[in-house]
């Protein structure tokens, strides 16, 4: 079953029905950049994960692989991609950390990124400095031209370069990032897409990018509704790498193989970059999820032109407000089409912002530092959307009637 964008824009919204858990219609869940929820279907598999765990015990384990081919084939449908490899694991933390001890440190110490990377990335590269890892930085913004700063920074003393193609602090879509991949293989480093804020609301092609020799992570917390636990790295199909954080599922396929002396081997399939002994459960919440989108065609291009009548619904009603800059603004600069899922909206007091719409109106917001974000979904209405706005309206002309305090300056 398909649906019309006008059925999910309309009130009710007729996807909403099949997320009951998680109410979908009482709360307006407006931070789905961060955590979308998840369909019911979604409680089968982790149902399904515990019969079969009861029912088969240690036997589970050649269901459980295929629960986690089913989610790599999803993967590789979002990511336009016929060449690569996956491997699996609970966070992308997990992954970066297996990919940044296989790189080669004896020849090179410097890694190119930008300013505006995640969190998970940037704490793990500043910890590296400490070590005498240099670090480059370009700056994220404009992102249109990211790709071209990247591309310049880039020599021969560079061990790899790190960049989101959907920045997560401002929604902005990286530019064209063909320079960057030109300048890494010139000068002999992968390049490592995180594409966390671009699946499942943004289509995104390796192949027609012509990145197919590119790193990739990205997980389904976020857009794809698959929960915590399905993070993934893609690789090259000839990667030769050979990560010094290695688990023994990495040989899992050759457990009962002779073992002589030597170095230790990695596998030629997926598992190059794999873990050890984990909870499946995610994976077949996963599985269920994916083949829930595919049964109702809820496709890239299709949730991409969802969200982008969300998107504009919002910053028009926000327009619309003309509330006072120095308390909230957006910026109006950058076009719509040029946003992935969510939107920023300048604050100085977000936070303040966030907890009154949740505790008072049962809107759910992110914020980080003076950013409110608001992230919409494919089972929010347009009317869900327009009480939001009024609900944020009303927010912020109560606090600036307060008199806890003077408004910062704008731009502040």
């Amino acid at each position: 079953m398909s649906f019309e964008p006008a059925e999910l824009y309309s009130s009710p919204n007729a996807l909403a029905r099949h997320y009951s858990r998680f109410r979908v219609e009482e709360r307006v869940l407006l931070s789905g950049h961060s955590h979308q929820a998840w369909p019911d279907r979604a409680f089968d598999g982790m149902a399904a994960a515990f019969r079969d765990a009861a029912e088969h015990v240690d036997d589970k384990w050649e269901r459980a692989v295929a629960k986690a081919d089913r989610v790599r084939e999803g993967y590789r449908a979002l990511v336009g991609d016929p060449t690569g490899l996956y491997s699996l694991a609970s966070a992308t933390h997990d992954l970066l950390v297996k990919l940044l001890s296989a790189l080669d440190w004896s020849a090179r110490r410097r890694l190119v990124t930008t300013d505006r990377e995640f969190y998970s990335l940037e704490r793990q590269l500043r910890r590296l400095e400490e070590e005498g890892v240099e670090v480059a930085r370009v700056a994220a913004h404009p992102a249109e031209s990211v790709g071209e700063r990247l591309a310049a920074a880039v020599d021969d003393q560079t061990t790899a370069v790190f960049v989101s193609t959907v920045f997560f602090s401002s929604g902005h879509v990286a530019g064209d990032l063909t320079p960057a991949a030109e300048a890494c293989r010139r000068h002999g480093a992968p390049l490592v897409l995180d594409l966390y804020h671009q699946l499942g609301v943004v289509p995104f092609s390796l192949a027609e990018h012509g990145l197919e020799d590119a790193y990739a992570v990205s997980a389904g917390y976020k857009y794809l509704q698959l929960g915590e636990g399905n993070a993934f790295l893609r690789f090259p199909s000839d990667c030769d790498l050979r990560p010094v954080a290695t688990g023994w599922f990495a040989e899992f396929g050759e457990l009962t193989a002779p073992r002589g002396p030597g170095e230790v081997s990695y596998p030629a399939g997926h598992d190059r970059f794999a873990g050890a002994t984990y909870d499946p459960t995610s994976h077949y919440r996963a599985a269920e999820v994916f083949d829930f989108f595919t049964e109702h065609e809820l496709t890239p291009a299709f949730l991409r032109r969802v969200s982008q009548h969300q998107i504009g619904r919002l910053c028009a009603r926000f327009d619309e407000l003309d509330l006072d800059p120095r308390w909230i603004e957006r910026d109006r600069d950058t076009p719509i089409e040029r946003l992935g899922g969510f939107v920023c909206l300048q604050a100085p007091r977000a936070a303040e912002i966030r907890a009154a719409l949740r505790e008072d109106f049962s809107v759910f917001t992110d914020s980080r530092g003076s950013v409110l974000r608001l992230g919409p979904a494919p089972y929010l209405s347009d009317e869900q959307l327009d009480r939001a706005i009024e609900a944020l309206g009303e927010v912020v002309h109560r606090l600036a009637s307060t008199p806890a305090g003077q408004p910062a300056a704008t731009g502040a």
